[in-house]
């Protein structure tokens, strides 16, 4: 039997390229585990009306963690005409699976390393080397929205709030509602793990990403728990910046920060920004994780046009199989890896058309893996 059990999601499009290079480097790794394939993606709506099938998550609740390749979405009209001619009357809306996987798992945490490796063409500066923790289970992406709003919940809101009244007279089907909900526990929870991170990883500040004077409601928590939560780490300084000057303070002095942690909406925001001063999302790796499960993914999209043309980067799979290794506790494994990469970046032989080079994703693993 083996030491593991992952579950190994390809998704759509390019995510089985990514996902056989990650293969590759996994084999050369020797990591002793079982690899059960997991129906998921754009297919399975098309065909079935879910993205992401009950049976799916079944599997994974049998195993130790999920490594994911990319997947495909669309606005919901576009999606509902791509459903079957059987399934299109069914009242069925499309709903990120990788944001269900989050809330179904309870993955609360969204770790999204950002480090510029020594000889990499597209780096914005050579000096950065920071984390964005990204709630991932409330703020913006809650999922709890409303279109058409009718006249009781119009009217309800205004009863709470009077600010909603001159909204009273908008046609129903003319206004639409997105809430954006921060429980105390879901703030308390990510600030927690960005400084206990920032502690075990020698970081000497958490930047609070926020927009209190504005958001003041939602920005207010975060803000109040975060303070409360720095007062147990004495040795790590709280730093609180607005999310618009956050984006402009990354691009002119990225190598200040050392662990940044958001919400929802704000961590993927900045995590995409921050991806681009190390390289772009071919470079962009992550961990969605919870108390009793994770998953790993490269943080870009299917790319459809791609699929099957091993074209797409896939280092932000091979990093995101470091931080798999990390979680497994695989120390050894996942600093080998790691040097692997950053020596063929340094080499500057093998590069991906992003880098301006014409290699393949397997040639990548495969340059990695011979550096194992």
């Amino acid at each position: 039997m083996s030491r593991y059990k992952i579950a190994w999601l390809p998704g759509d499009g390019v995510g089985n390229d990514v996902m056989e290079a990650a293969q590759i480097v996994l084999d050369a790794l020797k990591l002793d585990a079982e690899y059960v394939h997991g129906d998921i993606g754009w297919e399975f709506w098309k065909t079935e009306g879910n993205p992401l099938p009950d049976r799916t998550i079944e599997m994974m609740k049998q195993t130790d963690c999920a490594l994911f390749g990319a997947i495909t979405s669309k606005p919901k009209d576009e999606a509902v005409k791509e459903l079957a001619p059987a399934l299109r009357d069914k009242g069925l809306v499309y709903f990120s699976p990788i944001v269900r996987l989050r809330q179904e798992f309870d993955l609360y945490v969204n770790m999204r390393p950002c480090k510029a490796f020594a000889g990499n063409p597209l780096n914005y500066r050579d000096d950065i080397d920071l984390v964005v923790f990204r709630e991932n289970t409330q703020g913006m992406y809650a999922g709890v929205e409303f279109y058409p709003v009718d006249a009781g919940l119009k009217q309800a809101m205004a009863d709470r709030n009077s600010k909603m009244k001159r909204f009273m007279d908008v046609p129903d089907d003319e206004i639409a509602i997105s809430t954006r909900i921060i429980t105390k526990e879901g703030a308390e929870r990510i600030i927690r793990a960005a400084f206990e991170y920032a502690g075990t990883a020698g970081k000497k500040t958490v930047t609070l990403v926020e927009k209190p004077n504005v958001l003041r409601e939602t920005g207010g928590m975060m803000t109040r728990v975060a303070r409360d939560v720095a007062l147990d780490f004495p040795g790590i300084e709280l730093w609180e910046t607005n999310i618009d000057a956050m984006c402009m303070w990354l691009v002119k002095n990225p190598q200040n920060y050392g662990v940044l942690v958001a919400e929802n909406l704000f961590g993927d925001i900045i995590s995409d920004l921050s991806a681009q001063l190390v390289g772009g999302l071919g470079f962009a790796s992550s961990a969605s994780t919870g108390d009793n499960y994770a998953v790993f993914e490269p943080t870009h999209g299917s790319a459809p046009k791609y699929a099957g043309r091993y074209k797409v980067n896939s280092m932000a799979m091979l990093l995101s199989v470091k931080l798999m290794l990390d979680y497994l506790k695989e120390t050894d494994k996942a600093m080998r890896l790691e040097n692997a990469i950053s020596e063929v970046i340094r080499e500057e032989k093998i590069r991906t058309y992003d880098m301006g080079g014409s290699n393949t994703s397997l040639e990548v693993a495969e340059a990695v893996a011979g550096k194992l």
